[in-house]
């Protein structure tokens, strides 16, 4: 979660429950409560704030800085500095929403209010929540006090893409793992990414034939979408990169420069196909991870998440509607709720009209027949190399739904233009106004 607004605390009436009223709630009588001021929370505010006259919006959110987090990848690339992706966010949280500088710590749907870090009790009479994911470097055994230093690096915090560029930069050749987790992840290109600039450095520097580049990931293939895994074989083939499957980064030993994978391999048992898992020992001079991540604990352990199947833990909504499985006054959308599409930026430009339009006709009274439905849409610019991008988009079917109308399998120079120039700019300026 990251973001600043206004500096206005809520009224007395919106810091308590939920009264018991029979009142028909308009759009601007009804309490709308956004848990989250990240790309989600400020765009489903900005467009609520659009469409409501006199808007009832709170912002529950305590960091004071918003990073376009698509352009760490550029940082740890070395085409973005830092102080380009992140701006004071008091001057994007819309002027009509208030603002509480504090964490949520509980949910309680029953009584229609959440509870923050500092105890307060916060009423609404709609909820979205849109905290984002969390980062769970921990799950790595011996990572601690190390990232950023001994080799180890990743982008996927701003301070660590700036060391990420610093640790390839400085790279004298030697083995360079890049890693992917068993987990849903932000954008499940950027590891690639960063590979491929990584890559593409290597050999500007000379230091490419004395390396050994690896992507070991712990899935099953390079990507997850049919359309774009053979392109993107095609690049690793072309750069000899290997690709090390069912690889699940669980230990680092950062004295010895050794990366430990759990190695999964299916074998038949009888009639039966069983799971073996080892381990193997990988020694790096360079070592980019991507945690294992994760929605917020304060999600999981709420009444709020799946409790059971692949989307445990994650937010329990509808993949079209994007309302709540049990509780029909809370929304959700962005990188915390439990559906099969890829947690995008992009996805999250497509979710949040979806929500405003069904919020304001479950407050008008309208039926779900006339709810609007997300189709999964989301978009993945995977970087090739400097100035080569494939701009992957899909859906929930798997297939390519392209913007544009073009092969979308293609490594294009105009998608890297898009990626550098166009998108950062959409952001600031559109997206995060209500705009697009």
């Amino acid at each position: 979660m990251q973001s600043e607004g206004q500096d206005t605390q809520p009224t007395t009436e919106q810091s308590t429950e939920v009264p018991v009223t029979t009142a028909r709630l308009t759009p601007s009588s009804a309490r709308i409560v956004i848990v989250g001021g990240g790309t989600a929370g400020i765009t489903v505010a900005a467009r609520l704030c659009r469409a409501i006259k006199n808007p009832n919006v709170t912002i529950i959110e305590p960091s004071e800085q918003h990073v376009y987090q698509p352009g760490q990848t550029l940082v740890g690339g070395g085409v973005f500095t830092h102080d380009q992706i992140i701006r004071n966010e008091r001057d994007y949280i819309p002027h009509a929403a208030r603002w509480v500088k504090e964490s949520v710590v509980e949910f309680h749907p029953e009584q229609n209010t959440v509870v923050t870090s500092s105890g307060q009790r916060i009423g609404y009479d709609y909820l979205i929540v849109a905290p984002g994911l969390q980062l769970n470097f921990d799950q790595i055994a011996g990572l601690e006090g190390h990232l950023g230093k001994d080799g180890i690096c990743s982008i996927y915090t701003l301070n660590d893409a700036v060391h990420t560029w610093h640790t390839i930069d400085e790279f004298k050749g030697g083995n360079a793992i890049f890693t992917f987790p068993a987990t849903p992840i932000k954008c499940a290109g950027a590891p690639q990414k960063i590979m491929y600039m990584a890559d593409d450095t290597f050999r500007r520097h000379g230091v490419r034939v004395d390396s050994h580049v690896m992507f070991a990931t712990a899935g099953l293939r390079i990507f997850g979408i049919d359309a774009y895994v053979g392109p993107l074989n095609r690049v690793a083939d072309r750069r000899k990169i290997e690709r090390k499957y069912q690889h699940q980064l669980v230990e680092v030993r950062p004295g010895k420069k050794e990366a430990v994978f759990t190695v999964t391999r299916e074998k038949i048992q009888g009639e039966e196909k069983v799971q073996e898992k080892t381990q193997e020992v990988i020694p790096y001079d360079l070592l980019h991870v991507v945690p294992p991540m994760s929605a917020p604990t304060f999600v999981q352990t709420s009444p709020l998440a799946h409790t059971e199947g692949p989307d445990k833990g994650w937010l329990k909504v509808d993949r079209f509607t994007l309302q709540h499985l049990d509780y029909p006054n809370i929304f959700g959308l962005g990188d915390v709720i439990g559906v099969p599409s890829t947690k995008t930026g992009a996805a999250i430009r497509k979710q949040a009209p979806i929500v405003v339009h069904n919020i304001l006709a479950t407050i008008d009274g309208r039926d779900t027949a006339s709810f609007h439905k997300y189709t999964g849409y989301t978009s993945c610019p995977l970087i090739t190399g400097y100035r080569k991008l494939i701009l992957a988009e899909f859906d929930y079917s798997g297939k390519p739904v392209p913007s544009i109308p073009w092969d979308s399998t293609k490594e294009r120079l105009s998608g890297w233009f898009i990626k550098v120039y166009a998108l950062p700019a959409l952001y600031w300026h559109a997206m995060l106004r209500g705009l697009a």
